[in-house]
């Protein structure tokens, strides 16, 4: 007997049957048997709807050039991290070379 593969849904098809079953009012029964759907992977979906209900919530107070200025903001602070440890690196690097020198009489 040959093992059936995995269906994949995109998460324009999930929203769209979980839109059936909570605008419409189309029984979850019905839905799963049309998409031939296990009855708890359309519970896990809507779990994971509401669980990440509030994040929709948050979001849509702020404007996108906001969000973008965050996401911005929040990589600058990364560089910026990122270019001091890199500046530490080169001090140490540059001092050790210095005492290298010196110890060789070189300077």
């Amino acid at each position: 007997m040959k093992k059936q593969e995995r269906r994949h849904f995109t998460p324009e098809q999930k929203s769209k049957i979980l839109r059936e079953h909570h605008l419409d009012k189309v029984p979850v029964s019905d839905l799963c048997e049309k998409y031939k759907l296990q009855p708890s992977v359309f519970y896990g979906w809507q779990r994971a709807l509401f669980e990440r209900a509030p994040q929709v919530f948050v979001e849509s107070r702020t404007t996108p050039a906001e969000t973008v200025k965050r996401e911005l903001g929040e990589k600058v602070e990364h560089l910026e991290a990122k270019l001091v440890k890199k500046d530490a690196v080169i001090a140490e690097l540059s001092e050790a070379l210095v005492d290298l020198k010196k110890e060789l009489g070189e300077l």
